[in-house]
């Protein structure tokens, strides 16, 4: 995969982890077809519950849920459920297609071909082959020998009839739901109850749902050309380009979300429907007519240091509280074997010394610079004790120790759960690390970019042993954490921060590299994972993309699924908004001044979780993610309240919020970049 920014450095040979034979990891063979089988194989994807245990949890494809359950695929467009704590969208069977007379009635699908935007599900058994592409108005059937169709529903069939050629059909329900069915050569379709079949038919049919009364006449426009498949491509910095293969006659028409539309790059060939419109979980899906589109956002710049720069009045402070941190560093009382919180605690220790160069405090860089050595490489050559990482063969990815015999050891890194969280510590440090010591970055360059590409590969040869962009979702344009587990509302994720850090880690390892081509890549989908975030788990008030009941009540979402919208957390009741709070901005960074742009929201935010500070039990750790955010708009006050704090998250510390206080300037503040031109004292 190319870039627009080119490096003349060739990527390192990866470095092979020891492999291992997880006792935990589900067989992938059952549901993928032979050809997509070989390894490796996705690990967060949109329909990751297709080929898990029994293949028959639905899965939500914009703007469908779609169940496939033994030879048969229902297809649900899905009301919403909600209240102050959590809304859904509920499945139903409003149509399930399948044959008449199937002799392997038991068979299920398999997945014959997936990409970014779509995976084609065959039941073999049927010759039916489903093209589930997301985003499509219709759900395309490809009947691939003469059979008869039968279609049921669970609702009463109101109304049923034909046009004259018996291309089109029109199906009423007592759900108030009115679906067409297109085929592209003339098929007799009759119903009996709640139950219709068809005569010996074979081609293509295409099915969807009218969203209102004026989109009919849209659909019969566009019915005749359908998407086979679609991928998208990163070749120029903070822009994707999607890219459909399509059959048929005409132009093709899909359906965007709120931030496809926010980003879409409008053109000759891209035109946006305003008005035909489908309802979604997500807000409003628009249509657009157009095989081609191109998503751009705006530029974040990655920085090691903070953006405008740290008050120069303030640095004999943050001098003192950085000689106190440093000095309590021990690579030899971490406490921890878990990957998720040694890596908190990396990541932490690598901050200072970047808060160091920022306040010309180079005098304790050497002692961060050895324990940062001491703690990552048994990590990386593999001496580390009770843990370590190893390579899995069966899906395709890096996998700890502990993970390889355990389900929940690592929060479910064995199982693929969370590795853009887990390894963007290790890459943070790693990053600094490599920007202080050149040589020992050299050194371990090839474990570094292995850790990097188990969860960000774009594709390049020499690392085919790892899916492309494990965690990061391309049509979403955020990431999943939930890995290799089926869940009825699909796949999840809690904490975009950790996602944030993640990428923007792997962005500074490119710097630290001279990668012009990783830190593009890192950049880009950093951006949108922050544009994902504050579109989707920001809920600011009055806005109107989410249940009134929700929004009044809620600042930010816990937990974002595919299906649902959740208050609560993995580890915490939605009574806890200082933890919540905290999971979204956790860990504070240069980059969180982007991610929380907004200082309106960040005051709202603010004051909604000040209440509950009161409550028993709330954590310090908590309070000084809340005190950070009240300082993007009230300095003064959140520094009081940092100062009288008695503790700390685990990968958090007085030099860091003393650093982020200090650097939030107002919009007339000049900065002072990145370099210090002469020593400052403090007595």
């Amino acid at each position: 995969m190319s870039v627009a920014l080119h490096n003349n450095i060739a990527p390192p040979q990866p470095f092979l982890f020891p492999t291992v034979n997880s006792t935990v990891l589900p067989d992938p063979s059952t549901y993928f077809s032979p050809k997509p089988l070989k390894t490796p194989l996705p690990t967060n994807s949109f329909f990751q519950n297709f080929v898990l245990k029994n293949g028959d949890q639905h899965e939500y494809i914009h703007p469908y849920i779609i169940k496939s359950s033994l030879s048969t695929l229902s297809i649900c467009y899905p009301s919403l459920f909600s209240n102050s704590s959590f809304f859904y969208q509920v499945f139903i069977l409003d149509l399930t297609i399948s044959i008449l007379n199937n002799s392997h009635p038991n068979s299920t699908h398999l997945v014959s071909s997936y990409n970014d935007l779509s995976v084609t599900l065959d039941l073999s058994s049927s010759n039916l082959r489903f093209l589930l592409v997301r985003g499509s108005p219709f759900v395309t059937c490809q009947v691939l020998d003469k059979v008869e169709i039968f279609i049921t529903t669970v609702h009463a069939i109101l109304d049923f009839y034909a046009n004259s050629v018996n291309t089109k059909y029109t199906i009423k329900l007592n759900n108030n739901q009115t679906w067409v069915l297109y085929a592209d050569s003339p098929i007799k379709l009759s119903h009996v109850g709640s139950k219709i079949t068809s005569s010996p038919f074979l081609g293509v049919i295409r099915i969807a749902v009218l969203s209102n009364s004026e989109s009919e006449a849209v659909l019969d426009q566009f019915s005749s050309c359908y998407p086979v498949s679609g991928k998208s491509s990163l070749k120029k910095p903070f822009s994707i380009k999607y890219k459909w293969e399509r059959k048929g006659r005409g132009d093709l028409l899909m359906l965007a979300h709120p931030l496809h539309v926010k980003l879409l790059k409008k053109g000759r060939r891209v035109a946006v429907l305003e008005d035909f419109k489908y309802k979604s979980i997500d807000g409003d899906l628009v249509g657009v007519v157009g095989d081609s589109w191109v998503l751009k956002t705006e530029p974040v710049s990655v920085t090691w240091h903070s953006i405008k720069g740290v008050k120069e009045e303030s640095y004999c402070e943050i001098r003192n509280a950085l000689r106190k941190d440093v000095g309590a560093l021990d690579s030899n009382k971490m406490g921890t074997n878990s990957s998720y919180f040694y890596g908190k605690l990396v990541a932490r220790a690598a901050r200072f010394a970047l808060i160091a160069e920022e306040v010309c405090y180079p005098e304790v860089i050497p002692a961060v610079k050895k324990f940062l050595k001491d703690t990552i490489e048994p990590w990386l050559d593999g001496t580390f004790g009770g843990n370590g990482f190893l390579y899995d063969g069966k899906w395709g990815g890096i996998v700890t120790k502990q993970g390889s015999t355990d389900t929940t050891a690592d929060f479910g890194f064995g199982i693929y759960n969370d590795h853009h969280f887990h390894l963007g510590y290790y890459l943070y440090g790693i990053a600094v690390l490599a920007k202080i010591d050149p040589a020992w970055g050299l050194k371990y360059k090839p474990q570094a970019y292995t850790l990097m590409t188990d969860f960000m590969n774009l594709g390049k040869k020499q690392y085919s042993k790892y899916p492309r962009l494990r965690c990061f979702d391309l049509w979403k344009l955020h990431s999943w954490a939930a890995g290799l587990t089926e869940f009825p509302d699909g796949r999840n994720q809690e904490s975009t921060s950790e996602a944030v850090n993640g990428y923007y880690a792997a962005a500074l390892m490119g710097l630290a590299y001279g990668d012009t081509h990783l830190v593009a890549i890192g950049s880009t989908i950093l951006a949108m994972e922050i544009q994902s975030a504050q579109t989707w788990w920001h809920v600011r008030q009055g806005d109107d993309l989410y249940p009134e009941d929700f929004t009044k009540e809620n600042r930010v979402v816990g937990i974002l699924w595919a299906n649902k919208r959740d208050s609560a957390l993995w580890f915490a009741p939605a009574e806890s908004r200082e933890a919540r709070l905290g999971i979204q901005l956790l860990p504070l960074l240069p980059t969180s001044e982007v991610l929380f742009s907004d200082a309106k929201f960040a005051r709202e935010l603010v004051e909604w979780t000040e209440p509950v500070l009161a409550r028993k039990g709330v954590g310090e750790g908590w309070k000084g993610f809340l005190y950070a955010l009240e300082g993007i708009y009230d300095q003064n006050s959140a520094l009081k309240r940092i100062k009288k704090l008695k503790g700390y998250d685990d990968g958090n510390s007085l030099s860091n919020l003393l650093w982020w206080i200090y650097s939030r300037r107002g919009k007339d503040e000049g900065s002072h970049g990145s370099f210090c031109l002469y020593n400052h004292y403090c007595h």
